[in-house]
């Protein structure tokens, strides 16, 4: 039979290759053993086209003689494919493949007891798809057999042929990793991973097939995510792998190993970086359900999920739940500024207020009193920080969002969002206790009465940066959402399981 290989390839040498580089190659490739997983029979195989390669060009005649010959073989070979694939099919599995292989790559003749080694040498070679090609007609329900013996000992081949097959699957997935090309990468590995399930043999190799999937499954998460909203069913794929691990890890701030070798801190920054390929519906989906384990960094994100999307959509009911789940962080993280959104965008105007007197971030606060100069209260400058910080932090997380210009304005002026502040209860009723005041006292109001509050403030700033009278840039707030700011999170809940 012959198989798409020449002398030069099996020894790794160029044609141009010397007498002491073709002994150096011959003897580094009898040394450097296949697998311990290989019979010795297929091991055997293998040298002997090692020995045949360099019996032949360790000869000055023999050399002479195939190098004349290599072209002239080659262009015979594709004379005699194309005629065999335009006429019929041997009836041989194998020289059937051979027959659709390029009829440019050269190739040599072989014994049939060969064919397992052939094999072996093109799977150390890189030629991993050949070796599918070539492999899979004998695996089970394949439609070539060993049973007459010409391959050697059909169970010791077949043995053989699981493994070379099993390993190319492996390198091809580790190479298309490398490319970028996650989910092929994924499928190499899991046709692998299957065949050698199937067949109940090599558990080391189905275990590195595994771990390499393992390692693989946050690439494919992102990949998958990534992918235009239409491609409903890959998605909902990556959606499941991503649960998985979160479900492995016990959390997204979970410290259970998923065995993806990403630490707490990089899993941290995983989250962040799948978040802009998803909605703030699946966002708030995923995010409250992570909650309930409970998770302050799942919490912390719901949060602004539902503010996400509450503003956005002007439903001022998931900005109240907003509010609600900021209540356990308060503990251990200084969420008086989103506390203080929430209570602007209910209409609970004092209630902000106070929350803002409680704000440790100062940055934030000085750009919010120095937007604020002319009135009574921090209203005017919380409005305008309010819509900044929605649309510089908030919405470019959100695939959907990511260009959204919702405005206080319109928000406030939405018939639902009017009628939900309208029934919540009047503000002096939500208090517990008489709110800090931070420049005049006012008397309590109702909802209403605040958006009314809300928005004449509101018009203030606009005059104001209409008149040019603050040029000062928008600053970022102190421990905006970031990497670091989730990382802190994640730190100050795994201390407290500690104490």
């Amino acid at each position: 039979m012959r198989i798409p290989l020449d002398y030069y390839r099996i020894l790794g040498l160029p044609i141009q290759a010397t007498s002491e580089q073709l002994r150096q190659a011959h003897r580094d490739r009898t040394l450097q053993l296949p697998r311990r997983e290989y019979s010795d029979a297929a091991i055997s195989a293998r040298k002997q086209l090692l020995d045949q390669a360099y019996s032949v060009l360790s000869s000055s005649d023999h050399r002479r003689t195939y190098d004349s010959g290599f072209l002239a073989k080659t262009y015979e070979l594709s004379s005699e494919v194309n005629s065999t694939s335009n006429t019929t099919h041997s009836g041989d599995p194998v020289l059937d493949d051979m027959a659709e292989v390029d009829p440019h790559t050269p190739s040599i003749e072989i014994e049939d007891d060969q064919f397992i080694g052939a094999l072996l040498i093109l799977q150390e070679l890189g030629e991993y798809e050949l070796v599918l090609k070539l492999g899979r007609p004998f695996l089970t329900g394949g439609s070539a057999s060993l049973t007459d013996y010409k391959y050697g000992d059909p169970t010791i081949v077949f043995s053989d042929i699981v493994l070379t097959v099993a390993l190319a699957c492996l390198e091809l997935g580790r190479e298309q990793w490398q490319q970028g090309q996650y989910e092929n990468a994924a499928e190499a590995l899991e046709t692998g991973q299957q065949l050698l399930l199937r067949e109940g043999l090599f558990v080391n190799v189905r275990g590195e097939i595994q771990a390499d999937l393992y390692r693989l499954r946050p690439y494919r998460i992102l990949e998958l995510l990534a992918m235009p909203e239409d491609c409903v069913q890959e998605r909902r794929l990556g959606m499941e792998l991503l649960e998985e691990m979160l479900s492995e890890r016990r959390g997204i701030d979970g410290a259970e190993n998923d065995q993806s070798g990403l630490n707490v801190d990089d899993f941290l920054k995983f989250i962040q970086q799948l978040r802009s390929y998803l909605t703030a519906e699946e966002q708030k989906d995923l995010f409250e359900q992570e909650a309930s384990r409970p998770s302050a960094v799942a919490t912390y994100l719901a949060v602004y999920a539902l503010l996400a999307q509450g503003f956005a959509e002007r439903q001022p009911e998931l900005v109240r739940q907003a509010k609600h789940y900021l209540a356990p962080l308060s503990d251990r993280q200084d969420v008086h500024l989103e506390r203080a959104i929430c209570s602007l965008l209910l209409g609970q105007t004092e209630e902000a207020s106070q929350d803002l007197e409680l704000s440790q971030e100062q940055e934030s606060i000085g750009f919010i009193r120095q937007h604020s100069y002319s009135s009574p209260d921090l209203l005017p400058g919380l409005c305008l920080y309010t819509e900044r910080w929605f649309h510089d932090e908030v919405f470019p997380h959100f695939r959907d969002l990511a260009h959204c210009r919702t405005s206080l304005k319109d928000y406030f002026a939405d018939r639902h969002v009017q009628n939900y502040l309208e029934a919540l209860p009047s503000e002096a009723a939500g208090l517990e206790e008489e709110p800090v005041q931070l420049h005049s006292r006012r008397s309590s109001s109702t909802p209403t009465q605040a958006v009314r509050d809300v928005n004449m403030r509101q018009s203030i700033v606009e005059q104001q940066e209409s008149a040019g009278v603050s040029d000062s840039p928008y600053l970022e707030r102190e421990g905006s959402l970031d990497h670091d700011a989730l990382i802190a999170t994640a730190r100050a809940r795994i201390a407290s399981r500690t104490n």
